[in-house]
């Protein structure tokens, strides 16, 4: 019987210490699954485009967020003659951190040819 509790103290022993090396393991996986700014890029295009049936010309702004990441993407709404009459869509667009689509909404809508209005403030 003490030969069995030697046996179960020594695998005891050897697994809470690879237990640390499982879990570096485990970080560098999560970490090359990740993907890159570049591939979320490229993901919120593709499926905001899926979701509304318009294609993104533009991404505005780009960032990391505590959950994932936020995006602004311009979208072409309305296409007119001439383009610079053509009606544009800014939409804010929310990914999780895998780069997966987790919400969209439109903020504002512009034709291609107007410039933002001035704030006071010169922003």
């Amino acid at each position: 019987m003490s030969n069995t509790k030697s046996t179960q103290e020594s695998q005891d022993s050897q697994g809470s210490r690879n237990s640390p090396n499982t879990s570096k393991t485990n970080d560098n996986q999560s970490a090359k699954s990740r993907p890159s700014p570049m591939e979320v890029l490229r993901q919120a295009r593709g499926q905001l485009a899926e979701l509304t049936g318009m294609e993104a010309e533009s991404v505005s702004s780009f960032e990391q967020t505590e959950e994932g990441w936020a995006l602004e993407v311009e979208v072409l709404e309305l296409e007119r003659v001439p383009d610079t009459m053509s009606l544009m869509a800014s939409y804010q667009v929310e990914l999780d951190a895998e780069g997966q689509l987790t919400g969209y909404r439109r903020v504002r809508r512009y034709e291609r040819g107007r410039s933002d209005a001035r704030r006071p403030g010169g922003r």
